[in-house]
């Protein structure tokens, strides 16, 4: 059985844990009012008014004027995800962090230390509440695609079990609209063909869908629509890695904003890399469009990446080579090929020029880990801000 945990409202609940006079008020997290950016991510109290992550700040503000607009604070974020990651450790050996608030876990022979999977997701969520505060929903499947669409059902704080064998009718009752993977233009074109349902594409069949979709889409839909995993949350074969990604509630065109969350992405990982002691020459961006075509570009350079400025600009030349400019539905960063520092390496830097860039950098991962002051970068304040971690 697949566990998918997703951390509700991930940096504004953090917000509101931290402050509890934000308790029950539209906290929204991202860019600075007036500037160009974009939300983060945003409480359940602004989503009323429609606010919604990666929405231009100033949308926004023109939404919740009233709102409480904090800049991202993304080392106490990663400092939470920690403590609720070596949670899930707890309950399984196999836990696969997609980004700073979500992952999965594979339960599978974990019942006879915690019971059955309802059970089990039910004492993870409490584990997480009481340890830290935080509130996670839970989706449980045979694969990981079901479960993480299931997940997503009664946020904030949801528990979704689907059971073996009901996959297929799961994806039959799902509204074509929550149908995961399938973006604005997907949804349109569905519209122009008169698809309604889940049902229908199964009806039409994988040629069919191939036809009307390309070979990626058409195999994704009849893929999904069987209630089969896709393969999109496939762990990287052979490489050791470290990424985060991001998938749009609506598809992004803007290449400033994109590139700005990837700087955002950049930040976390090297943070990430940095806690855990590990470093890598292999970086890699993950682009996926409207119609399913995903790209993977990588490279692998002489030295180690080791400040996230370095890894920003890699990951934008990757970006700017390999996009095509049509809107892109999720977009993603990592680390590949990860080694573990050993004690005499510690010192070693992928390139001198940039040995006072990572001198500083390490310095203020020290000092936020020690709760002295708190550093953003100044791009991060006033354009994209980071990748928020979606609706959830």
């Amino acid at each position: 059985m697949q566990f998918h945990v997703d951390l509700d409202a991930f940096y504004a609940s953090v917000e509101q844990l931290d402050r509890p006079d934000l308790v029950g008020k539209p906290v929204i997290v991202g860019a600075a009012p007036g500037h160009r950016g974009v939300v983060s991510t945003c409480s359940y109290e602004a989503r009323a008014f429609g606010v919604h992550s990666a929405m231009p700040i100033a949308e926004a503000v023109r939404l919740c004027p009233r709102g409480v607009f904090l800049p991202v604070r993304m080392e106490r974020y990663i400092e939470m995800s920690r403590m609720v990651m070596g949670i899930l450790g707890e309950f399984s050996p196999e836990v696969r962090q997609i980004s700073v608030d979500e992952a999965f876990l594979d339960m599978s022979g974990t019942e006879g230390l915690w019971g059955p999977p309802r059970q089990a997701a039910a004492r993870l969520k409490d584990e997480v509440r009481g340890r830290t505060g935080l509130i996670i929903s839970v989706g449980a499947a045979s694969n990981r695609y079901i479960a993480k669409i299931a997940s997503g059902f009664r946020k904030p704080d949801g528990l979704t079990l689907v059971e073996p064998g009901d996959e297929e009718s799961f994806m039959s009752d799902l509204p074509l609209g929550k149908l995961w993977g399938a973006g604005e233009k997907t949804q349109e074109r569905f519209r122009e063909l008169g698809i309604r349902s889940v049902p229908q594409l199964r009806q039409i069949g994988k040629a069919g869908l191939t036809a009307l979709f390309g070979v990626a889409g058409g195999a994704f839909l009849y893929t999904a629509a069987c209630g089969e995993d896709p393969g999109i949350f496939r762990t990287e074969a052979g490489s050791r890695s470290m990424s985060t990604e991001r998938t749009f509630g609506r598809d992004i065109s803007d290449p400033e904003i994109l590139e700005a969350l990837l700087l955002g992405m950049a930040q976390e990982i090297g943070m990430r890399a940095w806690r855990e002691n590990v470093r890598s020459r292999t970086v890699f961006i993950k682009l996926r469009y409207s119609d399913f075509r995903t790209l993977n570009p990588r490279r692998t350079t002489p030295g180690w990446f080791e400040e996230s400025g370095a890894l920003w600009t890699e990951a934008v030349r990757l970006f700017r080579s390999a996009w095509n400019g049509n809107p892109v539905r999720l977009i993603g960063l990592g680390l590949g090929n990860l080694q573990d520092v050993k004690p005499e390496c510690q010192g070693e830097l992928f390139a001198p020029g940039d040995d006072r860039r990572t001198r500083v950098e390490r310095a203020v991962f020290e000092l936020e880990t020690k709760g002295v002051g708190k550093v953003t970068r100044a791009r991060l304040l006033g354009r994209g801000g980071t990748p928020g971690p979606g609706e959830g």
